[in-house]
This record gives structure tokens, C-alpha cells and sequence, in this order.
């Protein structure tokens, strides 16, 4: 048994801190009052090798949960990964392979123990048994769902009247994750709230085992770097495992409407300091939130060098040391054309990345901007790409 002295502050800062919503209200506070040790869940899909700031937001409130004694159940879904989850999605996912998927799980407990503690947490790999159900097994739970509850998911009733393919296995989806439930026998799971459909069938597949159905905690979403749903299939992402200067630099970029909310979600500093802050400065604030973000998964010692360094190339304007060199033969001197250089070298994803990036002015060589394509006379010189990409090309 838990002490039942969890205050209120604590309580309500569990219950409504990143909260968006949350299942069933009255009866998870009664529970939490109570002094249950409450098992905790959550589950996550390794489709992306790398865990970004908006999966972490889940995360961090099952380390709540944790700390005021708790226990952590943590489902990495590696059968579930396999079939897709078309949550939020507007056409159907395709398969992963077990390759992709065990490629991906190589560093994952490593990522999630940097904000819980894994070695307290009950962990579970979900292949252990949905790879095993029989067919038989499988006619139950589907006996749990109807076709016209699936088609009440707002991406399933679009593309349903769009009359675009709908495949079975995508429906499957929710049975799997809610089963997960069943397996572990959660009393409250957390999630996204792209995660809500996802989650809440786990309560009607809990009933129909005979299962008290569990409490549900979603947290609030988080936009990206383009102000998108943060998400590793659009790349807008801030990662954990991102080096302090790549966590520094691309929270430096971000949108100045959306610094309270990543102070919020991502640091916990809910100050009414913050937003003073932020009206008087933007730039002062994201500074302020950067090297909390990186103290937060690398160190106060690798913020303040983060720091440093982003003084050193974007306020100062100047060139960073230790910049990699990107060596060039075959090319014909002097005659080096900007768009497909950016291209070759990878500064560009593509052809019209390069043209559009040239056409805004976001490159420069030795410091000079560039605004259109040119043929370069130079055997050897810096090439910028935004205010984080440099190389020094030298041409052999």
C-alpha cells in the first residue's frame, strides 16, 4: 500500500499538468486517494530508432506516477509495431519488418531510462503474446469490437467515405493494444492523445475479459520544429539522444508561440516568470528553455557548452571550429554549379531543396549569402546551409 498522503498539490499537479484528458476523473482520484499501489501503463511502438520530446511528454508523466510510488508497466510493442498504428494517419501504413523493428529496439530501454527508472519498471515485449494467440483466440477478441465502432475513428470515417482502402489489419490494430491491457491487467494507462481511440478500446476489451477496466490518462500533443504534430515520419522532431548542440540549435528555431508550451511539456517550468520572459524576449526565453531541455538529457555542464557554442556561431556570426570537410575529385574546376554541389553533398535532400534554399537566402560560402544559382571559382571554402549545416569544401 501506498501512504495516502499524497496532497493535493501533488495530486491535481499529476492530474492536470500536460493532461488533455482524462478517464474516468472522480474514479482515478478515488483510487489515487486510496493508497492502491496502481499499475501504470504504458506501451510504445519502436517504429523510429530514436524516441523525440513528444513521446517523452508520456514518459515523463509515467515518471509521476513513479515517484509517488507507483508501479510502471512498460509495453514495447514490438508484435504491434509490425502491423502499424493508423493513428492520425491519413492512408494506410505499411509493414515494418522484424529487421527494422529490432534495429530500432537496439537503444530504446537506454532512451527511456534517461526519464524513468527502468530498473523499478515491470518491462514487457508484447511478441510474447500476440505471436502466440490461436485463431480461436482472435475470434474473441474481435467478438469485443463492431465494424461501426472502428468506422467511429475519425481517420477510418474519412477514408471510409472516401471509399479509400481500409485493410483489416489496420483494424486489428486498437484489439492488439487494447489486449495489451488484458495481459498485464492495467489499472490506468497513458498516452497520447492521438493515442485516445487506441487506449479507450483497451477499457472495452478489459470488460469483455471480465477485467476492471482501467483509468486513462491522455497528455497533451506536441507541434514540431514546423509547428506540424512532432513526428520522426515528418523529421520536425527534437530528439533525446540528439547531441547538445543539435537539441540547442533546433530549439533556437523554434516557433516563439510555442516556447511557453515546450517549457511546459518538455522542462516543467511552469513559472509565471516564463511568460514575462517571454514577452520581453523570445530569443532570451528560447535560450532559457534550450539549455534546460539539454541539461535535462545530457548535462548542466553540456548546456552551458551548447550554449556557448550557439553564442559563438549564430550571435557572433562566425564560423565554428572542427566543421566537417566534405573532400570533392573529379569535379571539373572551376566550373561548380551551387544547386548541384548542395545536392551532391548532401546539404540538400534534393534538386528543389537546393533551388528553394538558394531562392530564400539560406546559403552562404566564406560568410557571403547566396541568392542564385552560381558556378563557384574557388578550390577550396565554407559552405552554409541554414543557420546549422556548415562544411568546408575542398575540391582535389
Amino acid at each position: 500500500m501506498i501512504q495516502n498522503t499524497t496532497n493535493n498539490k501533488k495530486l491535481q499537479e499529476l492530474l492536470t499538468y500536460g493532461v488533455e484528458k482524462v478517464i474516468v476523473l472522480k474514479d482515478l482520484e478515488k483510487k489515487l486517494k486510496s493508497g492502491k499501489k496502481l499499475r501504470v501503463k504504458f506501451g510504445i511502438d519502436p517504429t523510429s530508432p530514436k524516441i523525440h520530446l513528444g513521446r517523452a511528454i508520456a514518459l515523463r508523466k509515467l515518471r509521476e506516477f513513479q515517484n509517488l510510488g507507483h508501479k510502471i508497466i512498460l509495453i514495447i510493442g514490438d508484435f504491434t509495431a509490425q502491423i502499424g498504428d493508423s493513428s492520425d494517419k491519413l492512408s494506410k501504413r505499411p509493414f515494418l519488418s522484424k529487421k527494422d523493428i529490432d534495429n530500432n529496439l537496439k537503444n530504446y530501454l537506454k532512451q527511456i531510462g534517461k526519464i524513468i527508472n527502468i530498473k523499478k519498471a515491470e518491462i514487457h515485449y508484447n511478441s510474447k503474446w500476440l505471436s502466440k494467440m490461436r485463431w480461436r483466440e482472435i475470434a474473441d477478441l474481435e467478438e469485443s469490437f463492431t465494424i461501426n465502432q472502428m468506422l467511429s475513428r475519425r481517420n477510418f470515417k474519412d477514408r471510409f467515405k472516401k471509399r479509400e482502402e481500409i485493410s483489416l489489419r489496420e483494424l486489428s490494430y486498437p484489439l492488439m493494444q487494447g489486449y495489451d491491457s488484458v495481459a498485464v491487467r492495467a489499472d490506468v494507462e497513458i498516452g497520447g492523445f492521438d493515442q485516445l481511440f487506441n487506449i479507450k478500446a483497451g477499457r472495452v476489451i478489459q470488460k469483455h475479459y471480465n477485467q476492471t477496466e482501467q483509468n486513462i490518462i491522455v497528455t497533451q500533443m506536441l507541434e514540431g520544429l514546423d509547428n506540424r504534430k512532432m513526428s520522426s515520419s515528418w523529421g520536425n522532431t527534437v530528439n533525446i539522444t540528439d547531441t547538445p548542440q543539435e537539441q540547442y540549435g533546433k530549439l533556437m528555431t523554434l516557433d516563439d508561440s510555442l516556447i511557453e508550451k515546450y517549457f511546459n511539456l518538455c522542462a516543467d517550468i511552469k513559472s509565471s516568470d516564463v511568460k514575462s520572459l517571454i514577452m520581453k524576449n523570445p530569443r532570451d526565453a528560447k535560450m532559457k528553455l534550450a539549455y534546460e531541455i539539454v541539461k535535462i538529457y545530457h548535462s548542466e555542464k553540456q548546456a552551458k557548452k551548447a550554449e556557448n557554442d550557439f553564442i559563438s556561431k549564430f550571435q557572433k556570426k562566425e564560423i565554428p571550429k572542427n566543421i566537417p570537410e566534405i573532400k570533392l575529385s573529379g569535379t571539373k574546376f572551376p566550373k561548380i554549379d551551387l544547386i548541384k554541389l548542395l545536392n551532391k553533398t548532401k546539404m540538400a535532400l534534393s534538386i528543389n531543396e537546393a533551388k528553394r534554399l538558394i531562392k530564400q537566402g539560406g546559403v552562404k560560402i566564406d560568410k557571403e549569402k547566396i541568392t542564385k544559382n552560381i558556378t563557384i571559382a574557388k578550390k577550396s571554402f565554407v559552405l552554409q546551409v541554414g543557420k546549422k549545416k556548415f562544411a568546408k569544401i575542398i575540391i582535389q
